[in-house]
């Protein structure tokens, strides 16, 4: 099936509204509550241990409209980040020893406040992780972005579902496998993924389907050797993520009869070691708007933070948001199936 052409919000889906996923995800359908997962891992409430991931979200525009995505972005989406939120955020992390900023989206190089945001991170010593598209390398208006990021020594995290092109297609759209090729051999020209550059050219792979990711270190294997021998690219490291059931994903479950068999798939394989390694224990995650969540699933589903946290940029307390209470739902059965997913890969 291929992916859709416009976003839930254009074509006026009631999925388009956070609060209908919401209740689809907490309505009773004989599962055990997420909570109650926790608590019987003994793991509730999940507290924050620390910040050591500032997260920034800085919008819905992109230029795929991929058939899985969380945040249900595209062409047809207008919300960005303003440079003066951008500067704010900046101005939140300075106050901090925060280690690292990840740059995410929609396709975050296509905000105009991208490069300040690149920039002012590295003149504070941060490390920096731009979650890239790969085909956004590839626009007109792009033609210096692999230098620039080179430039700034930023750590690549580049989306490809598969190394079978069909496959890649039928989730992010026709062609995209190959142009993601393209970027790649862009990005091993440039240094990025070889050996003794320093330059961390990361994938992230995704199931194509509602099933669970594969094992990530076998996974790895796989892609590096078909990407090596078939098209001779390298990249450093591959994560493989869980597909949440949420937006894009959530409706393709329930349009094609299987929501109720993926969210039964993923209770039945919680772990609890994976549960105490969430990502949400670690990141802040802040919104295009500013506001501020326990993760960038969260931000989709408008679940901002809670329990006493500040839930704006503007008032962030870095000694309150250290240990706050994280704000948890059944989606977040996502995270903590099987080997656990986070942005950076598996968690157990």
């Amino acid at each position: 099936m291929p992916p859709p052409t416009r976003s839930l919000k254009a074509r006026g889906s009631a999925l388009a509204a956070p609060g209908e996923q919401v209740r689809l995800l907490e309505s009773p359908n004989g599962q055990p509550r997420f909570d109650a997962m926790l608590a019987g891992a003994r793991l509730a409430p999940l507290r924050a241990t620390g910040i050591t991931v500032f997260q920034i979200n800085v919008g819905k525009l992109c230029n795929q409209t991929c058939g899985h995505c969380h945040v249900d972005a595209g062409p047809d989406r207008a919300e960005v980040m303003t440079q003066a939120t951008a500067e704010a955020c900046m101005a939140a992390l300075a106050r901090t020893d925060i280690p690292a900023v990840d740059i995410t989206g929609g396709a975050p190089e296509l905000n105009p406040a991208f490069r300040y945001l690149v920039e002012e991170s590295r003149r504070l010593g941060r490390r920096v992780m731009d979650r890239c598209n790969l085909s956004v390398l590839l626009l007109p208006s792009q033609g210096d972005l692999g230098g620039f990021l080179a430039r700034h020594r930023v750590e690549i995290v580049a989306s490809l579902p598969s190394v079978v092109p069909s496959q890649t297609d039928a989730q992010r759209g026709a062609g995209v496998f190959d142009k993601s090729l393209q970027a790649l051999r862009v990005l091993n020209g440039l240094g990025y993924g070889c050996d003794g550059s320093g330059l961390v050219l990361n994938l992230v792979t995704n199931p194509v389907g509602a099933f669970l990711p594969p094992a990530q270190p076998s996974q790895e294997a796989h892609f590096r050797q078909r990407l090596a021998h078939e098209h001779g690219i390298v990249f450093n490291n591959l994560y493989t993520i869980t597909n949440m059931p949420i937006s894009r994903f959530l409706e393709f479950l329930i349009r094609s009869g299987n929501y109720e068999g993926y969210m039964e798939r993923l209770v039945n394989a919680f772990n609890p070691v994976a549960a105490a390694g969430v990502m949400c224990r670690y990141t802040l995650s802040v919104g295009w708007d500013g506001r501020l969540y326990d993760c960038d699933f969260n931000q989709m589903l408008d679940l901002t933070l809670a329990h006493g946290a500040p839930a704006h940029i503007r008032d962030f307390d870095p000694s309150v948001l250290h240990a706050r209470r994280v704000v948890t739902g059944n989606h977040c059965y996502g995270c903590t199936a099987g080997s656990g997913s986070s942005c950076g890969g598996a968690t157990a």
